[in-house]
């Protein structure tokens, strides 16, 4: 392939950080003021399988028997509560995150795309003080444009033709076909994938499997 990668896209949830706690806390907050809608907490099983899903499918599956539109302020209003929580307690980071980001941004654009709301990675940013490490994000909720789209989108906005993809679920490889980049799965995350090109299994050692890509 010749040393020519020119950046990395990363997901989110399951590769850099863990925030099930502060999500789920915070949108149970949500649903007990709902009891109309859903009688029942969400369980963190039930969250943990919705991980990496565009949000109206996480919605159809929270809660069944409502309409569209109650899943849409539902959805809007635990995201803004799950948003305003992250971006001040932030969530678990994987070992060695910030180091790993800063060493690898020596080399490589670093960007963001996920299936997230808007504001969810802004407040993994902000949280973290991880401002400096990335050069552009993009997400689901700012466009409503599928994962696969917006890393085609973010490479053409940042004129990059040779990137990589590092995620943790199938949907995140599919993405990685969808733009015609090699898959890097994030083996300690919380999906499988299929066949990616690279595995990784641990944050911390993404620099030296780059070296071995490029």
């Amino acid at each position: 392939m010749g040393n020519n990668i020119e950046a990395i896209i990363f997901d989110l949830d399951g590769t850099m950080w863990n925030a099930l706690d502060g999500i789920h806390k915070t949108w149970n907050q949500v649903v007990a003021k709902h009891s109309e809608y859903r009688k029942e907490p969400i369980t963190f099983e039930e969250l943990q399988g919705c991980l990496g899903l565009p949000m109206t499918e996480i919605a159809a599956r929270l809660f069944p028997g409502t309409t569209t539109e109650q899943q849409q302020v539902l959805m809007d209003e635990c995201c803004a509560k799950e948003n305003a929580y992250l971006a001040e307690y932030g969530g678990i980071l994987y070992p060695k995150l910030e180091d790993t980001l800063m060493e690898l941004k020596k080399k490589y654009k670093l960007f963001v795309v996920s299936n997230c709301q808007p504001g969810y990675i802004e407040s993994f940013i902000k949280a973290h003080k991880l401002e400096k490490c990335f050069d552009d994000i993009e997400c689901w909720g700012n466009n409503l444009l599928p994962k696969g789209e917006n890393n085609k989108l973010i490479m053409k906005r940042n004129n990059v033709t040779r990137a990589v993809y590092v995620g943790d679920t199938a949907g995140d490889e599919e993405s990685a076909q969808v733009a015609g980049i090699p898959f890097i799965f994030a083996k300690y995350g919380f999906g499988k994938a299929k066949a990616p090109h690279y595995i990784l299994e641990e944050f911390s050692n993404l620099p030296a499997l780059m070296e071995q890509i490029c």
